[in-house]
């Protein structure tokens, strides 16, 4: 006989591991990949903080993209990917359902490039595990980066891409969780954009072993940031993080009165990390996770 666990529910008190700086003064670095035996992964810290996380079960329409810079979607079909442990097959079989996903869900969005996936696993054997430290993915630097070698076929088309004002250009994680059952093992919690400052937003370079470098964020902590997760999370819901938006960016260089086309746009940049649900029973099934990362276009 099967037994049903139903998950923690609510709000919770839980830590979040926040942005602390090198000791030495230097420039905060993330090493990716296989990192070398002796070298640490990063050369800078992080400072644990109680954070209260807000449910954001049953108030799912409320966070919009422009808004909070994160999206939660019910209800989804069913993927032709089962199984998720073959990158081939990831990108065969679900590559074009998460295509399809963004082109009908965010507004006016008209081309999407895929350009990787990571698939996380709670197990101590797991090349990738969930990330336990707030962070954004990309920076608006790493997005030009992004553009130029996934985006274009020449430097005049990326530079179009870049530089027109009337051309909206973003980075969208598509996250879903991989479990048979709901979520209750390190589930994933996400700040809304509108209430994270800029000075909070940390670059960070993100050093590739074959010399490519990239660039995340990491987060200090602002009491005034407004944290939310949703409780038992299922294969068929999805979240959107929006890692960058250069219509954010755009609505954030008016000033005063001056109203444009982005002036809704609210930060366009969501810090998330999976959390310690202090909750959580033993013997709960661990989380596995997928996250496919996407360039959107549009409108334009």
């Amino acid at each position: 006989m099967t037994t049903t666990h139903e998950p923690p529910r609510g709000d919770v008190l839980a830590s979040l591991n926040f942005y602390s700086p090198p000791e030495d003064g230097s420039a905060p670095f993330n090493l990716a990949g296989d990192v070398p035996p002796g070298l640490p992964p990063r050369n800078y810290g992080s400072i644990p903080k109680d954070v209260l996380i807000q449910d954001a079960r049953g108030q799912e329409s409320t966070f919009t993209l422009d808004k909070d810079a994160f999206q939660i979607l019910l209800d989804q079909p069913p993927s032709s990917e089962t199984a998720f442990t073959d990158d081939a097959s990831i990108q065969t079989n679900y590559y074009p359902e998460v295509e399809h996903l963004l082109l009908t869900t965010v507004p006016g969005a008209t081309k999407i490039i895929i350009f990787d996936h990571t698939v996380r696993r709670t197990t101590p054997n797991a090349p990738r595990q969930p990330v336990a430290r707030v962070h954004i993915d990309q920076t608006a630097l790493s997005t030009r980066q992004r553009i130029r070698r996934h985006a274009t076929t020449s430097p005049s088309e990326a530079d179009t891409l870049l530089s027109s004002p009337s051309s909206r250009y973003r980075i969208i994680n598509v996250w879903r969780p991989l479990n048979t059952s709901p979520v209750e093992s390190f589930p994933l919690a996400f700040a809304s954009s509108s209430t994270l400052r800029d000075r909070d937003v940390v670059p960070v370079e993100h050093r590739y072993p074959g010399g490519y470098v990239g660039q995340t964020a990491a987060i200090r902590h602002d009491p005034a940031q407004a944290w939310f997760y949703l409780s038992g999370m299922t294969g068929d819901e999805r979240v959107l993080l929006e890692c960058f938006d250069s219509a954010a960016a755009a609505a954030a260089a008016l000033t005063g009165e001056e109203e444009g086309e982005w002036g809704e746009v609210k930060g366009g940049r969501v810090a998330h990390s999976a959390f310690e649900d202090p909750r959580t029973r033993e013997g709960a099934e661990k989380r596995e996770s997928i996250e496919v990362r996407a360039l959107v276009f549009g409108p334009c």
